[in-house]
């Protein structure tokens, strides 16, 4: 049989501190006018609810989206949009992280490199990576506020 699902105190305040990360975040990203600002509070949940130390998902989000928008943007303006290019820039995007030592953070550069070229986008590609960038940086910004304005106590955990 399997375990039931057990609802405490400790579930309802970790409800409460994803709830005000992925609100804030958005009102922010909202605020900020960011097309498409439902990766700021994405991220924020992501990052909030790691069973990981936030900070290292965080450096490792951060990391990561940094370079497959920078990737994305490089190859999508100067290569066409086909399988084999898309093939050769993931690979390319996880020699790169192993390089520069972001082993970890290669899901997040291949996820943020894949939505710059795979989606359809109206604006050139380096507007397209900025944007992205900084939709995921605001939640992860607010997201480790909020971890460090409402730690979760031992006893929570």
């Amino acid at each position: 049989m399997a375990n039931a699902y057990k609802f405490t105190v400790n579930t309802a305040l970790d409800a409460a501190r994803t709830t005000l990360a992925a609100v804030t975040s958005l009102l922010l990203a909202r605020m900020l006018k960011l097309p498409e600002f439902y990766w700021a509070p994405i991220s924020a949940i992501v990052i909030i609810q790691s069973t990981l130390n936030p900070r290292t998902v965080a450096w490792q989000r951060f990391a990561g989206t940094a370079l497959g928008a920078t990737l994305g943007a490089l190859i999508a303006t100067f290569l066409p949009s086909n399988v084999p290019v898309y093939a050769i820039a993931i690979f390319i995007c996880g020699v790169l992280c192993a390089l520069l030592r972001l082993d970890n953070a290669y899901r997040f550069a291949a996820i943020t490199l894949s939505i710059i070229l795979l989606i359809a986008h109206q604006r050139a590609a380096w507007i397209v990576a900025w944007h992205r960038f900084v939709e995921v940086s605001v939640g992860i910004a607010v997201a480790l506020a909020v971890t460090q304005l409402w730690p979760i106590r031992e006893t929570e955990a």
